[in-house]
């Protein structure tokens, strides 16, 4: 039988990239193949994220756009998955009426069988509290890059996240089938690897906790660099600190969300730690990795949040001085404890705030950047530029962006390079 076509758009976070490659496995199991032409597909999903507005409106619109090819092939299949399926799944449905699939983050093992059904639309949004797609084999499609997946759900329940109601709680995978996934994506051609959780480091399988699982991984012969995100700050302890100063090939890079560096306002977020607690973890993080890479995470005009709470975000950022952040102004997630608040800054503040960020975010990654001019770091290659295809791409152990301009390495190659400039968020240097 000739194979069907599919095609698939992801938005959102990692865990909706790496949930992404679940489902490509999954359908070519079922002898579907990918294609890049929607117009081509027998099947179009849209991969969603509830986290932010902004992702999710991006999601419905892009679903909304192919109702056009849904009317000239009535046979195509049009379905959403993931959160905002999980979310809002009758709205999806009274809104769209032509989606024939929706299905959230722990039902993708049944798509197979639901695509075989005449009777449509098909809804299955049922949360689970043992899913964890153990045994599934991901279809990846980065370049040099396995995202792995160790965990699903989170308990955290900060008050403007959505992510507890719509992906659970929190269920951790063996670590045997992580590694095994491990070796498997090295056997693939893969060099580097990134852990995976919603609060990653809150992985727990018997007597396994995070640092156990780090220490298993590192000893994987052949594993060159491992990263994982994103921790939670109020689980980073000595212990795996003291793994990450001992294994040279754990990346010392750590992305640790901040959100808000006023204590009263992290207490509305429920973020489970003040301002004092979340410096102290930075010092800790720096006496054992002195060289690390810090990022995080800002949240701005979140409801309450005064001048002088949010002058405190900017003093903690002074601080610190992160190397890169990804920042944001609140927006309320339907469903959450925060959309219940008074939404009470105005959101011409929120820009002005968000500029602020940025603006101080910038010179900081500058700043940090170019402490790395003279240096020499070991490169790993993924791509070209998109600037200009004879300039490879390629990131430090830091996950710092690096442009070389001479040499022809080959992608997933590593390169020693020694650092010449520093402009923006990329650095710039010459294999030595």
């Amino acid at each position: 039988m000739e194979a069907r076509k599919f095609y698939i758009e992801t938005y959102g976070c990692q865990m909706n990239e790496a949930d992404s490659e679940l489902v490509i496995g999954l359908l070519r199991g079922a002898n579907y193949q990918p294609t890049a032409i929607p117009e081509e597909a027998d099947l179009i999903l849209i991969n969603s994220c509830s986290v932010r507005e902004n992702a999710e409106k991006r999601a419905i619109a892009r679903l909304t756009q192919f109702k056009s090819l849904k009317k000239k092939k009535p046979e195509l299949l049009l379905g959403l998955i993931g959160c905002v399926a999980q979310r809002a799944h009758d709205e999806i449905l009274t809104e769209n009426k032509f989606v024939d699939l929706v299905l959230g983050p722990d039902s993708y093992r049944n798509l197979p069988e639901y695509l075989n059904q005449e009777q449509m639309p098909i809804v299955d949004v049922n949360l689970s509290r043992t899913e964890v797609y153990d045994e599934l084999i991901p279809s990846r499609n980065s370049v040099v890059n396995a995202w792995v997946s160790i965990m699903r759900g989170c308990n955290k329940f900060c008050t403007f996240c959505i992510v507890p109601y719509v992906r659970g709680r929190e269920r951790s995978r063996s670590p045997q089938s992580i590694i095994d996934e491990i070796r498997q994506a090295l056997n693939d051609g893969y060099r580097e690897v990134t852990l995976l959780g919603q609060n990653v480091n809150s992985y727990h399988y018997g007597a396994n906790r995070f640092p156990e699982l780090l220490e298993l991984v590192a000893a994987i012969p052949s594993l060159r660099r491992i990263r994982f995100t994103s921790p939670h700050p109020g689980d980073v302890d000595e212990k795996m600190l003291a793994v990450m100063q001992s294994h040279s090939n754990i990346c010392k890079q750590i992305h640790l969300p901040l959100q808000a560096g006023s204590s009263r306002i992290l207490k509305l977020m429920n973020r489970s730690y003040d301002q004092v607690h979340y410096l102290k973890v930075v010092n800790l993080i720096r006496e054992f990795l002195p060289q690390v890479a810090l990022t995080t995470d800002i949240i701005v005009g979140f409801p309450g949040e005064t001048a002088d709470d949010f002058e405190q975000t900017l003093q903690v950022m002074q601080i610190v001085k992160f190397d890169s952040a990804f920042m944001f102004k609140y927006s309320p997630r339907p469903g959450t404890k925060a959309a219940k608040m008074t939404d009470d800054v105005p959101e011409e503040e929120k820009s002005r705030r968000l500029k602020a960020v940025i603006q101080l975010q910038k010179s900081h990654t500058l700043e940090r950047n170019k402490a790395l001019v003279g240096t020499v770091q070991e490169v790993l290659i993924d791509g070209t530029s998109k600037k200009n295809p004879d300039e490879m791409i390629g990131r430090t152990e830091s996950n710092k962006i690096v442009v070389i301009k001479e040499g022809h390495p080959k992608i997933g190659e590593f390169c020693n390079v020694q650092i010449e400039k520093a402009m923006g968020v990329s650095l710039f240097g010459k294999i030595i």
